[in-house]
């Protein structure tokens, strides 16, 4: 395996706050799926049963789901004005 290979994959599984907090309105279950930390194929199989832990959109064939949903079930929190952090880390005083 290739260093550049290695990266590739690297790149493909957690998410990190930053990038979670640039995400768009609304995300495809690929994308959703990596957030939560789990496979897009596990994604797929919870939507089916209706057991994914957040609301999802069907629009035709596609399936969205609503970013500051995921973003709440993870404990993220975008402040609004703020200088500094963006995310809420649970030592609000």
């Amino acid at each position: 395996m290739t260093a550049q290979e290695a990266g590739g994959q690297a790149s493909a599984g957690a998410m990190g706050l930053e990038e979670l907090l640039a995400l768009p309105a609304t995300v495809n279950v690929t994308t959703a799926a990596r957030t939560l930390g789990i496979s897009r194929d596990k994604a797929y199989a919870l939507i089916r049963g209706g057991s994914f832990p957040v609301r999802t959109l069907t629009l035709g064939s596609t399936i969205r789901v609503p970013t500051a949903e995921l973003w709440k079930i993870l404990g993220v929190e975008r402040r609004r004005g703020g200088k500094g952090e963006n995310a809420n880390d649970g030592s609000d005083a």
